[in-house]
């Protein structure tokens, strides 16, 4: 972290301290997989964030709720030991002795967990990020999305004498001038198996002035490793040990398939060498790893219902700052929705296109230009 953004949170924080005391009248891969690299639940100790008088917490319907651990039969389904003496929480077969294995597209990868179903995993996905550090801002079974408030890792910040000494008092002002944010998709897929993919996104202050004394928020690329090292804490949460879960990472299935695009008339579509149930997957990953944001999806119709998403005013009208300064949400126009719709066109065959309310194909250049970016995504 630069320093000189250090002294920006630190004045923003005495600023903060004496406004409210007049008020009260008082006063690389094998890098990232070691365990000093990421460090979440330090976040902890900041001030805790409440959910805006004008929202409600949702709240999961009682089927998704994790049963006590005392729980008898017909709560959390008993997990089955491997031939390597893990108690796992997949289905181990000849195929997959771990009841587990990680599938890839380029440098995308999905964890496959047999003989389970999503219902019976999200009570874990769920404690799995809250054990990692983070508050849930989306969690919604019904349609598989899981998604992270922007957290910090505290493993970026230095560990220097100014934050072991003026550090310890004021420690929330310390920041390493990054955020990230986790999103998990849960697809049920074929032979009863279910497929959970991570996907992360970044934000970093950078000084703006002609004397740097003020900042702003940009946003960095996604961390593909990074997606990989909570994959494989994912793995070990569900029963591996951590280098059963690094073999699994290192021999990744592939899983991809031609995608070509058809602009043959005014009609533009995706086509995709496989089937149904991947390329739903597929379409559905590159989604993630976009500017659009899944508000919803329909599986049984072949939609994903999306919208453009702006990560930096998101993150100005949810942080802590926002939170403290802002009495009213920051005013921010909705992005224009969009249908993505998947359809099997034939054996092995899937056809993607953007469509309106009526299911026509959208000829318009936005859905052009989405199209373009979907297929820039898959290949």
């Amino acid at each position: 972290m630069k320093r000189s953004v250090f002294f920006i949170h630190a004045a923003r924080t005495a600023a903060l301290v004496l406004a409210l005391g007049s008020l009260a009248g008082c006063d690389t891969l094998n890098e990232w997989f070691s365990s000093d690299k990421v460090d979440y639940k330090a976040t902890r100790s900041a001030p805790s964030l409440t959910v805006p008088s004008d929202l409600t917490a949702s709240t999961a319907p009682t089927q998704y709720t994790a049963p006590p651990s005392n729980a008898a039969l017909g709560g959390a389904p008993e997990r089955n030991r491997t031939t390597a003496g893990n108690a796992t929480e997949g289905v181990p077969s000849a195929q997959d002795p771990y009841g587990m294995h990680i599938e890839r597209d380029g440098d995308r990868r999905w964890l496959v967990v047999d003989g389970r179903s999503p219902d019976q995993l999200w009570p874990q996905l769920q404690e799995f990020w809250q054990d990692n550090g983070f508050a849930l801002k989306t969690n919604a079974p019904a349609t598989g999305i899981m998604m992270t408030d922007w957290a910090e890792n505290r493993a970026n910040i230095p560990d220097d004498w100014f934050r072991r000494t003026i550090g310890r008092v004021i420690d929330f002002a310390y920041s390493s001038g990054t955020r990230d944010r986790f999103r998990t998709l849960v697809e049920r897929g074929p032979n009863g198996a279910t497929d959970i993919s991570i996907t992360h996104s970044a934000l970093e202050e950078v000084l703006t002035g002609q004397d740097k004394d003020s900042s702003r928020w940009v946003e960095r690329p996604r961390n593909p490793v990074l997606e990989a090292v909570f994959l494989s804490k994912l793995m070990q949460k569900f029963g591996l040990t951590d280098a059963q879960s690094k073999e699994l990472l290192a021999n990744a299935r592939p899983g991809t398939a031609p995608v070509t695009i058809d602009m043959a008339g005014a009609q533009t579509t995706l086509e995709l060498q496989e089937s149904f149930d991947r390329a739903w997957l597929r379409v559905g990953l590159a989604l993630d790893r976009t500017n659009f944001t899944v508000d919803n999806r329909d599986r049984a119709k072949g939609l994903y219902y999306v919208r453009y998403a702006d990560s930096m005013a998101e993150l100005k009208r949810d942080g802590l700052f926002g939170k403290l300064f802002y009495r009213k949400p920051v005013a921010s126009a909705p992005g224009q929705s969009f249908l993505v719709n998947v359809r099997q066109k034939g054996e092995g065959q899937t056809q993607v296109a953007i469509v309106d309310a009526n299911g026509q194909i959208d000829t318009s250049p936005e859905a052009k230009k989405i199209l373009s970016l979907l297929h820039a995504e898959l290949n």
